[in-house]
């Protein structure tokens, strides 16, 4: 199995620990007057979503982790059960939705993600960084409100509640980024 060198560590490097695989979300080199140099690393628990703060000293090794990023298809969800097939092999993969975080909120059938596997099994997915949803419900927008930057709850075809200018209407189209939650922009057909 590859290994990486305190040299090679980086933000979103996925590394083994203990048999377990870990997402590096943070690293920082330190060099201390005398000795060695130090990298300081918070790892995030792919499977678990728990965190830990590590510290290695130059020349330590860490094993890269066995996962495998696939391109997949989210095809529907059943109560808190999230369905997505692999785009080559057509192999269906069942995510609960604890697993996927607020990402569900942003998920249309058909849509286009990745889905990360561990030995196989899924553990993450991530969906494209911006989606083109539908208005369902918000409140009407008061007259004379545009010039200023008011918002407003609406709520999207997927169930999430974001905010949004008070000139979005029920039925509009609208860029929301999925990794912020945000509206970007309305979407004129």
């Amino acid at each position: 199995m590859a290994t990486y060198k305190t040299s090679d560590f980086k933000k979103g490097l996925k590394v083994q620990i203990d048999g377990e695989p870990y997402l590096m979300t943070e690293m920082n080199f330190r060099k201390p007057g005398k000795g060695n140099a130090l990298y300081e690393c918070r790892l995030k628990n792919l499977v678990r979503g728990t965190t830990l703060s590590r510290t290695y000293k130059g020349g330590d090794e860490l094993e890269s982790a066995d996962v495998e990023e696939i391109d997949a298809q989210f095809l529907y969800a059943q109560q808190d059960t999230f369905v997505f097939m692999d785009s080559t092999t057509f192999e269906q993969y069942e995510i609960p939705k604890d697993k996927i975080e607020d990402v569900w909120m942003f998920l249309k059938d058909g849509m286009g993600v990745s889905v990360l596997l561990f030995n196989n099994q899924p553990i993450s997915i991530t969906p494209p960084s911006h989606v083109v949803l539908k208005v369902e419900y918000c409140e009407p927008g008061a007259k004379g409100d545009t010039a200023t930057n008011v918002t407003k709850p609406i709520k999207l075809e997927t169930g999430a509640e974001i905010t949004a200018p008070s000139f979005i209407n029920i039925d509009d189209m609208v860029k929301v980024d999925t990794r912020t939650g945000q509206y970007v922009e309305r979407v004129r057909d």
